[in-house]
């Protein structure tokens, strides 16, 4: 199989590939669909094609359609870690749908679907009398992405409580179950390819008094409240470099505030980039871009994107959280 990627498509010929999975995937598959508007910046252009996955089956039939056809396909859960070019995406979407949102409770085993809402799967845990994962109250990404980019906070992450998880490959013959000893966990990084979507990860948990849950829930909550902006972005822009800070270094290079266009660094939150309504993906990008270089020239750190950038003409890099 001709990998599919993140990348955009170009020519004649990839466009008459993208017609030909369009057609291959049938009605279901939706043309010239929005998709910044599906991510928690709502800015940003269409998809090209757009598939609702519900079951795995759904991702099999995406994985033949897109078989020995060069279209870049991009995985979709809550796009809350998604800046989407104000182009658009010239390729697939699998986006995951209701049918893989299932929680299932056993004792002190919890498995989530892979679009399951990591806030609606931390209060049910707490719930159930289980404790491990309060911290996913405040990530408002899928249990797929958690995987994928070994979401935490707040002393906790997915390493620590993931002891299963089932994927598909959708642009080779793979998939499976597998223990997280394959995943090569890191911070915020995992080996999952942008190609491999988790149908549902297990959680290994302790009993817990849901009194004592329901507290540290809502001190979460009241916490990133305080400290951290809403309205529309994507969560934390830089990944923390190594011993230090990336909301310290952009607040210490004067950029609180800094404006682009449509978009600006938060007041709130240094290494937070806010967008205007009905604003430009394309302002926030350049803005990303202006902070990295400034951070560099005056500190000498270069400050690597914590966001996936999404039919940008460079450092795409599909997949979401």
């Amino acid at each position: 199989m001709t990998p599919a990627h993140g990348g955009p498509a170009h020519g004649g010929p990839a466009r008459r590939d993208l017609q030909k999975v369009a057609d291959a995937l049938g009605p279901r598959a939706g043309r010239d669909q929005p998709l910044g508007a599906l991510t928690t910046y709502r800015v940003g252009g269409r998809a090209a094609v757009l598939w609702e996955a519900n079951t795995e089956d759904d991702l099999l039939a995406a994985r033949r359609a897109l078989f020995g056809r060069r279209v870049p396909v991009l995985v979709l859960g809550k796009g809350s870690n998604l800046l989407v070019a104000d182009a658009g995406f010239c390729g697939l979407v699998v986006r995951l749908g209701p049918g893989l949102n299932g929680i299932d409770i056993d004792g002190t085993r919890v498995r989530g679907g892979g679009g399951v809402g990591l806030p609606v799967l931390a209060r049910r845990t707490v719930e159930a009398g289980l404790t491990g994962l309060e911290w996913a109250v405040g990530v408002p990404g899928s249990v797929g992405g958690a995987v994928r980019m070994n979401a935490g906070g707040h002393g906790s992450d997915t390493a620590a409580v993931l002891v299963r998880y089932r994927w598909v490959d959708l642009a080779h013959d793979a998939g499976g179950d597998d223990g997280p000893d394959r995943l090569s966990f890191g911070y915020r990084t995992s080996s999952v390819a942008a190609t491999e979507v988790v149908v549902w990860a297990e959680f290994a948990l302790r009993p817990g008094p849901v009194d004592d849950g329901r507290r540290q829930l809502s001190d979460i909550v009241a916490w990133r409240r305080q400290h951290q902006p809403g309205g529309s972005n994507a969560g934390s822009v830089f990944a923390n470099p190594a011993g230090d800070s990336a909301g310290r270094l952009v607040d210490a290079a004067g950029l609180k505030g800094f404006r682009m266009g449509t978009a600006r660094v938060s007041e709130k939150h240094a290494n937070f980039i806010q967008a205007d309504d009905g604003g430009s993906a394309d302002d926030v990008r350049r803005l990303m871009d202006h902070v990295a270089g400034v951070v560099a020239d005056r500190f000498g750190v270069v400050l690597r994107p914590e966001v996936r950038l999404i039919g940008f003409d460079r450092a795409d890099n599909g997949g979401d959280r």
